[in-house]
């Protein structure tokens, strides 16, 4: 189950993301680390190139097998998840808004992190402000999910600076970021050139409709934009060609933008398997 339309019916976000997680073979992670921490987890035999000084010796003398003692360790990455609620998230597609495959696209994410023990934080970004809604630290995975529930996508961007210094540290970070990317100038673009840096990833997600790629409508259309309230009725005839050139011009245009260094851009609609795009956006990352 990875349809957003099925897991609506689910009707728990944590059982949503972890149904989500469990089918991703390749993941964020597919273990904890392992090291010389404090906290013991477990022994393993030992291989060439393990550091002598790791090897249990109390434990060769009364066995005489080279065992290597590991432990849990703190993760160095963190996590900074972004979610877009302009009113624009609201758009839906056969009972499932951009709002919604947003949460549980960033709840999987969480619930792997979660597993993992990284450091996470959620963001919302909102009327042109950045607004913290889950921070790191014990359970982080939990106030994530809180988060999500209650967010909801209203108004604009009015972008009153592309600034945002939250994310302009030299951490090792990984920085999600779930949106339709619909800009007025170029305000993500901006956003995205200003938060690359080295020892930074970030992944950025562009939900779709399916109609809204193909401009499948056979009768006359009443547009509402989502974000102003303004509405327009066209007729699919005379608009489908126009609207199409200049859609996916603008698609084109905005991922060829974004073709830096150490961002991976990754395009989806709702009605792709959930799970599939975890999976797939995970191989764009590079993991060291």
């Amino acid at each position: 189950m990875s349809l957003a339309q099925d897991l609506k019916k689910v009707n728990n976000l944590q059982l949503a993301a972890k149904l989500v997680s469990d089918q991703v073979v390749l993941g964020l992670h597919n273990s904890k680390r392992s090291g010389t921490g404090a906290e013991f987890e477990q022994y393993r035999h030992y291989r060439p190139g393990d550091d002598p000084k790791s090897i249990d010796w109390k434990l060769f003398a009364r066995t005489e097998k080279h065992q290597v003692r590991e432990s849990a360790t703190e993760s160095t990455l963190t996590i900074n998840f972004i979610i877009d609620l302009s009113g624009s998230m609201n758009y839906e597609e056969k009972g499932v808004s951009r709002l919604y495959f947003a949460k549980i696209l960033l709840a999987s994410f969480a619930y792997l992190g979660f597993k993992q023990s990284d450091n996470m934080n959620l963001f919302g970004l909102k009327n042109g402000k950045l607004e913290l809604l889950a921070s790191q630290g014990k359970q982080s995975f939990q106030k994530i999910l809180y988060g999500l529930e209650n967010a909801k996508a209203e108004g604009n961007w009015n972008f009153e600076k592309i600034n945002f210094p939250e994310f302009q540290s030299k951490n090792k970070e990984l920085l999600i970021f779930v949106s339709d990317f619909f800009q007025t100038n170029s305000e993500f673009y901006q956003l995205v050139n200003l938060w690359s840096r080295p020892g930074k990833q970030l992944l950025l997600f562009q939900i779709l409709g399916e109609k809204e790629v193909s401009f499948e409508w056979d009768e006359v259309i009443k547009f509402k934009d989502l974000e102003t309230g303004k509405s327009i009725e066209l007729s699919p005839e005379e608009t489908k060609n126009a609207y199409l050139k200049s859609f996916h011009g603008y698609l084109d245009d905005f991922e060829n933008e974004l073709k830096i260094e150490n961002v991976h851009f990754y395009r989806c609609q709702l009605n792709d398997p959930i799970a599939e795009v975890l999976k797939n956006s995970l191989k764009k990352l590079k993991w060291s």
